[in-house]
């Protein structure tokens, strides 16, 4: 969800320097992927009275968070313990946990239907188990670029979690384990490996390939459980025997790669209208699942004909829209205290910093001085 720093579905607090722009594919990918999320959020209070509706929620489901997940990674890769990294990990993933979990706990206590939710950092809420999971894999990160298997070590971990129900709720660790495989191989990955997905033959093959999905979905709805997406139960937990776990985990990492390689075979490469707000995709997720979550407790969910065809494609309109304006410019002004907070108060100097920031102020210096001798020249 987050671009080249380490913050996340985010944005970055300063502009990039000369030469380096922000890449527009992933930017567009990340916008296209929080309208997704935030489209799929709108169904859940429908999904119930319409087997389409299922089956599109499960396809969906199985490459959104997956196509998050590998550009988290991706930029991640030269993440290390350096105290200015430290420093974007904790206000860009930390504080925003922090601050998010507790405003969902108390907004599910006096605007929800659970009046003893407690207000537990233990406990992710709803949407912020991401951002622990992110913390979790970013901290991990040195390790997997030391080993020499981290992507088969990675699916073992998400299979053997998938078999755990001992694990528990604690911090969503069957979450963080189970998406861990998806981290580890944007981890992997090179900027090519996004341009193979762009061949022609690529994007003409997904077509067939999400229509089969679809129809997949659609068949799969009375047979399989949708929690399986969720990733956040194991086998024991949905019921199944625990030998499912690892076949489902293997299943459904392949299925999902292929429906990640297939969005982001049509995900544009130039610049649109919408590319600037994939800067902003931390602020859509974290404040959508106010406006779902209270529509739904308002009961703006309930009128019949919202569960009706045409109902369902305006409430996912709507929740497209939602998510857009919440991406944008002016919102992000207004959260960024939350979001991504500077908080320079909280952190001691760092000498290293000021004198890479030196070296690179000395070139820029030196050319200006020889500029000015040619002008006096």
């Amino acid at each position: 969800m987050f671009h080249a720093a380490p913050s996340p579905h985010g944005d970055r607090r300063t502009p990039p320097p000369p030469g380096k722009q922000r890449d527009a594919f992933f930017d567009n990918a990340k916008y296209l992927a929080i309208v997704l999320v935030a489209m799929g959020h709108s169904w859940e209070p429908l999904k119930g009275d319409s087997r389409v509706l299922e089956g599109l929620y499960q396809v969906v489901y199985a490459f959104h968070m997956p196509a998050f997940i590998i550009i988290s990674g991706f930029f991640s890769r030269s993440f290390d313990m350096r105290p200015d990294r430290l420093r974007r990990l904790i206000t860009g993933v930390v504080v925003p946990y922090v601050l998010f979990e507790t405003a969902y706990s108390l907004f599910n206590r006096y605007a929800g239907d659970t009046p003893d939710q407690e207000i537990s950092l233990l406990d992710p809420w709803y949407l912020t188990w991401f951002l622990i999971a992110l913390f979790v894999w970013r901290l991990t990160t040195p390790v997997w670029k030391l080993i020499r298997y981290p992507l088969p070590v990675a699916l073992v971990i998400a299979a053997l979690a998938s078999v755990s129900p001992e694990i528990g709720d604690d911090l969503d660790l069957q979450r963080v384990l189970q998406f861990l495989p998806f981290f580890v191989l944007g981890l992997r990955m090179q900027a090519e490996h996004f341009q193979w997905v762009r061949r022609r033959w690529v994007r003409i093959a997904s077509v067939p390939v999400f229509a089969a999905a679809v129809v997949a979905g659609w068949w799969a709805v009375p047979r399989m459980d949708t929690a399986w997406f969720y990733h956040r139960d194991s086998a024991q937990e949905l019921g199944a025997p625990w030998w499912t776990g690892p076949v489902m985990t293997l299943a459904l990492f392949g299925c999902s790669l292929l429906l990640t390689a297939c969005f982001f075979a049509w995900v544009p490469r130039r610049h649109l209208w919408c590319t600037a707000l994939g800067a902003g995709t931390l602020y859509g997720y974290l404040l959508h699942g106010f406006v779902i979550k209270g529509a739904d407790s308002l009961g703006l969910f309930d009128p019949a004909w919202l569960h009706a065809p045409l109902g369902e494609v305006f409430v996912t309109v709507l929740a497209a829209a939602a998510v857009t304006l919440l991406c944008t410019a002016p919102v992000r002004r207004v959260f960024r205290f939350a979001t991504e907070p500077t908080m320079a108060w909280a952190f001691r100097p760092d000498a290293a910093q000021a004198a890479r920031e030196r070296e690179r102020a000395e070139p820029s210096r030196a050319r200006g001085e020889d500029s000015r001798e040619k002008v006096s020249a």
